[in-house]
């Protein structure tokens, strides 16, 4: 019989199963929307038991549609949308509340009581991490101070912390496994890069017992078997999403780089086993952890990219799916004049203004629902320009190929016009299920269903987007672009 990989993929917006053959191909997908929560203003939650349920549901999905056996699934690799934060009872397994998304900013006031409190710099030495209501540690503290019972129990030992991998393997197992690995660890703003430990220190200040943290593991370790239908399948692979993607493209080398194209935007570098400090507004993160050999990467978070879509087909009405925004694009007359700043949580990457507030600018009477929708694809084009000279300033040389994904990467239009604004050639794998192959891909090294010689080898057919625009031009329109975002964050 053939053997396959089971790859999770829990995202922000969706869960999704994906089965994946010895050849590294795609054979299976079922996916399911999840709901989007907005109890305030700013606010962003997801029902974690609707989570769980999504994924047990595409499993079945996945599995019935190609009529296999369980047995013939060797192993599972999980990946999943970092940062957003669950806190549940050991006992029962019931979550204190719904799960805290990564795009959520209720924790504003207490980051800037931080940063008032002058700890930037080491919490950024220690973590890698800028102090942002983004990360998990200002979540767990929120969680834990606004109910006196919670905090009580988490003192106790009742009560346990976990990033939505985590969430998913302590279900999954039987709640057998409270574990995460070194990528999502390094994500929650209470992780040393450096010892690769929780710290103390932070963990004291925040008033976060240790208790409720959860084992870190490698990254294709074995964190247990999921029962389905009487078989144990191994739980042997877990990446946060966008290290899972950078594995997919096969990032293994160091400089290597992709920019994933999802909710936000996140473009990631493997800087091998050295810590690159960032002056530019950068992220230093864990890739992975693998047999015990660390991989740093240098990251820059977007926290608005295919959500800006989304917006225009859900809040505005203007398309009717997210496939549309390219055909109207290309109606669009106005290429010059019109921005749209998509700053709907704040800024991410490399300006971190959690108070930037989104716009358009520069609306004339002529101005229709094409051109709206045309800036919007730019915003995410220039959102990633921003962050590609950072890394290019960061590690001091230049960068001329861009490896992308996700599902804004499909849009033509988009990616042409990447290409052309940054005055580079972008690479568009055939196959752009990158952050589910990558949590495959690595699920499978520990049972030998492949190594990673073997991965280097696979055939990959790209598209390739080769930029037009001369620098005159880039200058022209990324300047007016920069003024764009500077009333975008002085609004306030």
């Amino acid at each position: 019989m053939e053997k396959y990989i089971l790859s999770l993929d829990q995202g922000t917006t969706s869960s999704r199963a994906v089965i994946i053959n010895e050849k590294a191909q795609i054979v299976s997908i079922s996916q399911k929307e999840i709901r989007q929560i907005y109890p305030k203003e700013g606010w962003v939650e997801h029902d974690p038991i609707e989570i769980l349920n999504s994924v047990i549901e595409v499993t079945e999905e996945a599995i019935e549609k190609l009529k296999i056996q369980p047995q013939q699934i060797k192993s599972i690799g999980i990946t999943n949308q970092r940062e957003t934060t669950v806190i549940w009872d050991k006992d029962t397994g019931i979550p204190i509340h719904n799960a805290i998304v990564w795009q959520d900013n209720r924790t504003i006031t207490l980051c800037e009581k931080l940063k008032k409190q002058k700890l930037e710099k080491a919490i950024s030495d220690k973590t890698g991490l800028v102090i942002e209501p983004y990360f998990s540690a200002t979540k767990i503290k929120w969680l834990l101070d606004n109910d006196l019972s919670a905090k009580k129990q988490a003192k106790s030992g009742k009560l346990i912390f976990g990033n939505i991998d985590t969430w998913l393997i302590w279900n999954l197992t039987n709640k057998s496994t409270h574990a995460t690995d070194f990528s999502n660890a390094s994500r929650t703003m209470l992780f040393n890069i450096n010892t690769l430990k929780w710290d103390e220190d932070i963990l004291r200040e925040l008033d976060i017992p240790k208790t409720i943290l959860p084992n870190v593991k490698n990254s294709n370790s074995y964190y247990g078997d999921f029962t389905y239908k009487g078989t144990k399948i191994p739980i042997n692979g877990i990446l946060g999403d966008q290290q899972a993607s950078l594995f997919g493209h096969m990032c293994f080398e160091k400089n290597s780089i992709k920019n994933t194209y999802g909710t936000g935007c996140f473009m990631l570098m493997n800087t091998g086993n050295k810590i690159i400090k960032s002056n530019n507004g950068l992220l230093s993160t864990i890739a992975w952890r693998i047999e015990n050999n660390i991989s740093y990467s240098l990251e820059g978070s977007i926290f608005i990219g295919g959500a800006a879509i989304q917006w225009l087909r859900d809040e505005l009405g203007i398309i009717k799916t997210s496939d549309q925004s390219e055909k109207e694009a290309l109606k669009s007359t106005k290429s010059k004049n019109l921005y749209m700043v998509p700053a709907f949580n704040g800024l991410g990457a490399p300006y971190w203004d959690m108070h930037a507030t989104g716009l358009i600018i520069g609306i004339t009477r002529d101005t229709n629902n094409s051109d709206i929708i045309k800036a919007t694809l730019d915003s995410i084009a220039y959102q990633t320009k921003d962050v590609l000279i950072s890394m290019e300033s960061d590690v001091g040389s230049k960068i001329n190929t861009l490896n992308v994904d996700g599902g804004a990467s499909n849009n033509n239009y988009l990616m042409q016009f990447q290409s052309d604004i940054l005055g580079i050639n972008i690479k568009r794998p055939k196959n752009t299920e990158l952050t589910a192959l990558g949590a495959g891909y690595i699920a499978g090294l520990k049972p030998a269903f492949w190594d990673i010689d073997h991965l280097k080898k696979l055939n990959k057919n790209n598209t390739l987007f080769h930029h037009s625009y001369d620098k005159n031009q880039i200058d022209d329109l990324y300047n007016k672009w920069k003024k764009a975002v500077h009333r975008s964050m002085n609004w306030n």
